[in-house]
C-alpha cells in the first residue's frame, strides 16, 4: 500500500468520526435517519479539502432556489437508504444501506461509491415529520435534479415520474400524506448514461481520457415547501435597458388566477426608497428603473425584488423574495466596423475557461456551496470574466454566485445522441427546461445548443426557437465543427494554439475552445500514472511559458476581430490534466501571478 492510499485512510477515518457526532443532530424540523452512525465517506482516489466539512448534518443546507425564496421550507438532505437492484424488480426489502444524498452513488461522498448501470435501478427511501403549521397548507416536495428517470411515492402513493438529470422538479404531495407522524418518500431511478440516447454530457460507462465518471440519482438539493392553494409557482424577469425598465410575470398556481401581484424593487443608494408596481398573475408588470445601475462583470450589481400575492379578499397568500440584474446583451459594431458581443451596448472581449464542473469526491456533486463558489472566485482572482459552462447544467446556486461575483456564463446544452425521434423529443423538453429554470440569471448571456457536432440536427430549427423564446440572450449555434451559419457567432475550435473565424457581417467570431496544456501534479492526480492532455509539461515553469505564448498569439487575432475566447480548462478531470488547476482544487498549476496579468492584458488589445 502507497504512503498516498494510507493517508486516504487516515483522513476517511477521522471524517467518519465528524459524521459520527453530527448524525446525532436533527436539523430542519425533519426525522434523523437511524443509520447516521454507520455513515463515511467511501475511500475515493482524490478528496477535496472540502471533504471534511460534509457529514448528514452538513449535506448542502443552503436554500437551493435563489430567485424565488420563501420561509416555510425544509432540507431533505443527508442520510437515505439505498439499494441497487434489478431494473424491474419490485421495491427492496431491506434496503442495502445508506447513502449521503445529495451525493451520487458513484460518488466518494456518498459512502456508497458503486457503479449502478443500465440494468440497475437506484432506489432510496426516507421518512420526514411534517410540521403542525403545514397541514392546513399545501405541502411542495421539491428535487432540484435526480439523474435521470424517477419515480416518486409518498407513503405507498405514486405522486409522479420525471425524466431529466439536470432540470428542478416539482409534486404537489398534501392529498397523499397522511396523520401519522413520519411520512415516508421512496423512489426509483434508472440512468442508462452513454447506453441511452438522453442528454447525459461527459458521463459514459467506461471512462476515458475527456469522458468521465457517471452520476446515477439524486445529486442536487431534496426539499420540501408549505405554500397556500394560491401561490406563485414561477417568476419571469427582464431587464429592458433600452426601456429603463424591468419586466416581471408572474406565473400563478390555477387558485391564484383572480390574485394580484404587487412587485417591490429596492433603489440603488436609497435605502427606504422603493419603486412599486401591480399586476395580475400571468401579466407583464413594467416597473420604471430610471436611472440604472448596470450589471457587469467589474460591478456585479443586483437588485432586490419582492413579489407578493393578494387575493379578491385583500388577503396576502404569498410572498417571495428574488433579484435581477440590469444588462443588456448584444452585438454590436465597434470603431473599426467589427462585429463584438457587447455588454451593456460596450464592446467587451470575453476570456475565460472550458469549465467541466466536475468534482473528485463528488463528481456531479460539488462537496459543499463554498467549494461550488470557489472556482468562480478563482477565475475572477486569476482574471478571466467568463466561462463556458461544458455540456452540463449547474445547480441554481451556482449561477447565483455567478451573478453575485460577476462571471459571464456561456451555458451549454448536455449532449445526447439524438438519433431517435424519441431522443430528439426528450433532447428538446430538456433544452427549453434548461432556458426556464436559468432565464433570470443575468451572469447567463449565451445559450450553446450543440457542441462539436454530438447529437447535432436540425441546427436552424434550434437556433430560431432559442431565438424567438429567450431573445435577450445570444446563441452560438454549435461550438466547434459544425456551424450552419445562424446564431450570433462564429465559433471555431483549436488545439493548441488559438486561432479565429473569419469576421462576418450578421456574427461575431469566436474561439470556444483553445490550448489544452496538460501537466499532472504529483500527489493530486486521479491516477498516479497514464494520464492524459493535449499537449503534456513536466514542469510549472515550462507549461507557464507555454500558456503566456499562446495569449501572446491571440492578442493580434484580437484586434483583427476575435470577440472571445475559452481556455481548455478551469481543472483536472480524472485522467485529464489540462486544468488550470489540480483535481482538488489544491493549486494553480501554472505562476498565478504571471497567468492573471496576461488574462487581464487581453481585455486591452479589443481598444
Amino acid at each position: 500500500m502507497n504512503s498516498r492510499v494510507s493517508a486516504t485512510r487516515v483522513l476517511m477515518s477521522l471524517l467518519g468520526l465528524f459524521a459520527l457526532a453530527a448524525g446525532l443532530v436533527a436539523l430542519s424540523g425533519c426525522s434523523m435517519q437511524s443509520a447516521g452512525a454507520d455513515w463515511q465517506p467511501a475511500e475515493g482516489p482524490l478528496m477535496t479539502r472540502w471533504a471534511k466539512k460534509v457529514s448528514p448534518g452538513a449535506a448542502h443546507r443552503e436554500y437551493p432556489r435563489p430567485q424565488m425564496v420563501r420561509s416555510k421550507w425544509l432540507n431533505l438532505n443527508g442520510l437515505w437508504q439505498y439499494a441497487i437492484r434489478p431494473r424491474a424488480a419490485e421495491r427492496p426489502s431491506p434496503f442495502d444501506g445508506s447513502i449521503l444524498v445529495p451525493f451520487p452513488a458513484e460518488s466518494a461522498l456518498s459512502g456508497v461509491m458503486k457503479r449502478v448501470g443500465e440494468d440497475n435501478r437506484l432506489w432510496y427511501r426516507r421518512t420526514f415529520k411534517l410540521p403542525d403549521n403545514w397541514r392546513d397548507q399545501r405541502t411542495l416536495l421539491h428535487f432540484e435534479a435526480v439523474d435521470w428517470e424517477t419515480v416518486v411515492w409518498v407513503n405507498g402513493h405514486q405522486v409522479g415520474v420525471h425524466r431529466g438529470g439536470y432540470d428542478p422538479f416539482t409534486f404537489d404531495i398534501t392529498d397523499a400524506l397522511t396523520d401519522a407522524k413520519q411520512q415516508e418518500i421512496a423512489l426509483a431511478v434508472w440512468d442508462p448514461t452513454d447506453a441511452g440516447g438522453q442528454p447525459r454530457g461527459k458521463q459514459v460507462n467506461k471512462p476515458h481520457r475527456i469522458w468521465y465518471t457517471p452520476t446515477t440519482g439524486i445529486w442536487q438539493t431534496v426539499w420540501l415547501e408549505a405554500v397556500n392553494k394560491a401561490h406563485i409557482e414561477s417568476v419571469k424577469i427582464i431587464p429592458d435597458l433600452d426601456g429603463k425598465r424591468v419586466l416581471v410575470t408572474v406565473d400563478g398556481s390555477g387558485a391564484a388566477y383572480s390574485c394580484t401581484v404587487s412587485a417591490e424593487v429596492k433603489v440603488p443608494g436609497a435605502w427606504f426608497k422603493k419603486i412599486e408596481a401591480t399586476g395580475r398573475t400571468e401579466e407583464q408588470i413594467s416597473i420604471p428603473i430610471e436611472q440604472p445601475r448596470l450589471w457587469s462583470p467589474d460591478s456585479p450589481f443586483l437588485y432586490d425584488l419582492k413579489l407578493t400575492l393578494t387575493d379578491a379578499e385583500g388577503r396576502k397568500v404569498d410572498t417571495v423574495k428574488s433579484y435581477f440584474g440590469m444588462r443588456k446583451v448584444s452585438l454590436c459594431e465597434d470603431q473599426a466596423g467589427i462585429n463584438r458581443i457587447c455588454l451593456n451596448d460596450e464592446p467587451l472581449f470575453q476570456f475565460g475557461p472550458l469549465d467541466q464542473g466536475f468534482w473528485p469526491d463528488g463528481l456531479y456533486a460539488a462537496p459543499t456551496d463554498s467549494a461550488l463558489k470557489y472556482d468562480i472566485e478563482m477565475l475572477k482572482k486569476l482574471g478571466c470574466n467568463m466561462m463556458r459552462k461544458h455540456v452540463k447544467i449547474e445547480p441554481r446556486r451556482f449561477y447565483y454566485w455567478c451573478d453575485k461575483l460577476g462571471l459571464l456564463v456561456w451555458q451549454d446544452m448536455p449532449n445526447g445522441d439524438n438519433k431517435s425521434q424519441a431522443d430528439k423529443k426528450q433532447f428538446e423538453k430538456e433544452l427549453q427546461r434548461m432556458v426556464d429554470a436559468h432565464f433570470n440569471n443575468p451572469s447567463i448571456i449565451m445559450w450553446v445548443p450543440f457542441n462539436e457536432g454530438w447529437g447535432q440536427y436540425d441546427t436552424e430549427r434550434a437556433v430560431g426557437w432559442l431565438k424567438r423564446y429567450n431573445p435577450r440572450r445570444l446563441v452560438n449555434n454549435a461550438s466547434g465543427w459544425e456551424d450552419k451559419g445562424v446564431g450570433d457567432v462564429h465559433d471555431v475550435h483549436s488545439y493548441p494554439e488559438p486561432k479565429a473565424p473569419k469576421n462576418e457581417q450578421n456574427r461575431a467570431a469566436v474561439l470556444g475552445e483553445f490550448g489544452g496544456l496538460g501537466l499532472p501534479v504529483e500527489g493530486h492526480t486521479w491516477q498516479e500514472k497514464e494520464n492524459w492532455g493535449y499537449r503534456k509539461y513536466e514542469t510549472r515553469e515550462k507549461l507557464t511559458e507555454t500558456y503566456l505564448d499562446l495569449l501572446e498569439q491571440m492578442r493580434p487575432l484580437i484586434a483583427e476581430g476575435l470577440s472571445a475566447a475559452v481556455y481548455t480548462q478551469t481543472t483536472d478531470v480524472e485522467v485529464e490534466v489540462n486544468g488550470l488547476m489540480t483535481y482538488d482544487r489544491a493549486m494553480v498549476k501554472m505562476d498565478a501571478d504571471k497567468v492573471t496579468e496576461a488574462n487581464k492584458s487581453l481585455y486591452e488589445a479589443m481598444r
